[in-house]
């Protein structure tokens, strides 16, 4: 069998319970239903971090936030430095023969430097910063009275005035895969939906007449991205490519509550996304900020129509991926290969994960998690000194601290969450101050 292709798809802000793979009774994704149909749905994939930037800098590298140098939010202003210059999954891919190319979100440095071709992506279409007006391709936040233009192809600004970019990502990635013949290939498609600012074309916005207003938009956006995963999809299909790619979903985070997702300036919390019963949104290191809906497929190697229910995370997408095209393992990375668990539907080794954000820290082992000084979503107070043990299998929603009851195991995660982050230059001062 020739090497795999290699497609990764991401979202941003999509909740657990957004996915109707995922238990949603009310947005509809046939795309990526279809999708996790002819492949894996992973139900305990974790993000490495609650906020996007560091998530992406996971993914891309195989390591840790804290090791691949990317542990906050990026600014967005032109200048602005970001994912330090290490081997990528692109930049391991190019040097192995593949094509690669980046369609979307970047939010890993806008600086000379710092941008996708920088960093392995011979082809790049989209914004580098953290979120952009979805028609008019602005980046607004943060920029007082000098908004910035923020679409570029490759290294050349672009302008598509007026055009929904959900849609223009799908179509670009879609391009980029028919143009690439026989040759493998590398294709990241990062869309932004359903990240605020919350726009939806009317013919999204009318699929879901039933629901309130915040659900509503929510839908809208999550269908778009649908239609054009869907799109994506069906490429693959039309080039022959189905069998021998593999395509790998999963969103960055959480969905968030930040006031700014509301189109009517009121500054209150956005309900309209779904963690699915899962305590926290973004932000935070309970498991609704982190735990993130994952469907990966590829007919050629793996099962169809499967669910593989191990803990994992965005740093193992690296380590799975070279493995399953035949590339020597980089010792360097923080991740596993999962490859063989997939393929056998069996457990992968047990292992401790381990996150940071701000004062928070936790650390999940088996079905035991421990999170200590959380907070419940993106610019929520810390419960600072606060220690929350649950069992995942009992407690999914984590919601009663049974590290009384258990003192031997609260201890031991403890132990080695404490030792985990005496290994880094963690420093939760500017956060308590």
């Amino acid at each position: 069998m020739s090497r795999p292709n290699v497609v990764v798809i991401y979202a941003d802000d999509l909740g657990y319970g957004d996915v109707g793979c995922f238990g949603s009774d009310d947005i509809r994704t046939p795309h990526l239903d279809r999708l996790a149909a002819r492949g894996i749905r992973l139900t305990n994939w974790y993000s490495n971090s609650p906020v996007c930037s560091p998530s992406r800098a996971s993914l891309l590298t195989g390591r840790h936030p804290v090791n691949a140098g990317v542990q906050e939010i990026l600014g967005g202003k032109r200048g602005t430095p970001g994912l330090p210059e290490q081997p990528t999954l692109a930049s391991r891919l190019r040097d192995a023969g593949y094509g690669t190319g980046l369609f979307g979100k970047w939010h890993l440095g806008t600086s000379d430097g710092y941008r996708p071709m920088d960093r392995g992506f011979d082809r790049h279409f989209g914004f580098l910063a953290g979120c952009i007006d979805y028609y008019s391709h602005i980046f607004y936040w943060g920029q007082g009275q000098n908004p910035v233009h923020d679409l570029w192809d490759d290294e050349t600004e672009a302008w598509d005035n007026g055009r929904y970019l959900t849609d223009v990502i799908a179509e670009k990635a879609s391009e980029f895969i028919q143009a690439q013949g026989d040759e493998p290939f590398f294709c990241f498609v990062p869309f932004n939906a359903p990240h605020y600012p919350m726009h939806a074309p009317k013919e999204y916005v009318d699929r879901f007449p039933e629901l309130p207003e915040d659900r509503r938009i929510m839908a809208a956006m999550i269908s778009a991205m649908d239609d054009g995963i869907g799109r994506i999809l069906d490429t693959l299909e039309q080039q022959g490519l189905t069998e021998n790619t593999i395509v790998f979903f999963s969103s960055d985070n959480g969905p968030s509550t930040e006031s700014r997702n509301w189109l009517n300036g009121e500054e209150i919390d956005y309900q309209g996304g779904s963690t699915g019963g899962l305590r926290g949104n973004k932000g935070s290191l309970f498991d609704g900020g982190i735990r993130v809906p994952a469907i990966v497929s590829w007919p050629a190697a793996l099962p169809q129509g499967a669910e593989w229910t191990e803990p994992a995370a965005m740093m193992d997408v690296v380590p799975t991926v070279l493995d399953a095209v035949g590339l020597p393992a980089a010792p360097e990375v923080d991740g596993v290969s999962v490859l063989d668990a997939w393929k056998a539907q069996d457990a992968a080794p047990e292992r401790t994960l381990f996150w940071e954000y701000g004062p928070q820290l936790a650390a999940r082992r088996g079905p035991w998690k421990l999170v200590t000084s959380a907070r419940e979503h993106l610019g929520g107070p810390f419960e600072l000194g606060s220690v929350v043990l649950v069992n995942l299998d009992d407690d999914p929603a984590e919601s009663t601290d049974v590290s009384a009851s258990h003192p031997q195991i609260a201890a031991s995660l403890g132990a080695e969450l404490s030792a985990w982050a005496a290994s880094f230059d963690w420093d939760p001062t500017p956060w308590v101050a």
